[in-house]
């Protein structure tokens, strides 16, 4: 584990900050808060992390896109993933952004996660039917944009 004193000079701060980036992206609020906890002073840090940005090594919007891409692949929806980086510190303009471009087909991936789970396709039952909505909104889907009960 790393010592306080570990992470005293600007280039021991860089060097940690580089070794977490090289395992995954880091949006800035959290790497500064590792660094932190790894015993950098928070301005020292916040002056490396704005380095690494300007270098253009740790990016926002990286690490909002890798973020919902990989979870999407889980079958993780829209509303979940808003509040898990609205959590993790991302700026609300950002995941916007990120999850209103065209290239995920929510709609899609949310068919995918409810047939994955429920083969057997829609329930005529209420009570297995509200459970089928549970499923989904603990997802992060919106239960109305799938199914459309005229």
């Amino acid at each position: 584990m790393f010592r306080r004193s570990q992470l005293e000079t600007p280039q021991a701060i860089r060097r940690s900050a580089m070794d977490l980036l090289a395992r995954r992206e880091h949006n800035y609020s959290e790497l500064l808060r590792k660094l932190v906890l790894r015993g950098a002073q928070t301005d020292a840090a916040e002056i490396e992390l704005d380095r690494l940005q300007d270098e253009g090594l740790l990016s926002d919007a990286r690490f909002c896109e890798a973020y919902v891409y990989a979870r999407s692949q889980r079958g993780i929806g829209p509303l979940r993933l808003r509040e898990e980086l609205r959590q993790k510190g991302v700026a609300s303009t950002l995941i916007e952004q990120t999850l209103e471009e065209t290239d995920w087909d929510w709609p899609g991936r949310a068919a995918q996660a409810f047939a994955k789970r429920f083969p057997e396709g829609l329930a005529s039952d209420l009570k297995e039917r509200a459970r089928q909505q549970r499923f989904m909104q603990y997802r992060g889907f919106a239960w109305q944009d799938l199914f459309s009960e005229d």
